[in-house]
């Protein structure tokens, strides 16, 4: 299921990363890498705040949606 499913406060894997190559290029540059955590600070209509290792990260719901858990 996407991230944007996550509720705030909970701890997920990732799963699988889609989407064109830059993109998940991108995303594993910021941390999201398969096998990682990721906890959902907090969400507003589909946007998230992640806490990825030290960082927290903010995603629109659009990338979100190609984080899979």
């Amino acid at each position: 299921m996407p991230l944007t499913m996550a509720r705030p406060g909970e701890t997920v894997t990732i799963r699988k990363v889609t989407g064109k190559r830059e993109e998940r290029q991108h995303l594993t540059e910021l941390g999201f890498v398969v096998d990682g955590t990721v906890t959902v600070v907090s969400e507003i209509a589909g946007n998230l705040i992640l806490q990825v290792k030290d960082s927290r990260i903010a995603l629109d719901k659009k990338i979100a949606n190609r984080i899979m858990i």
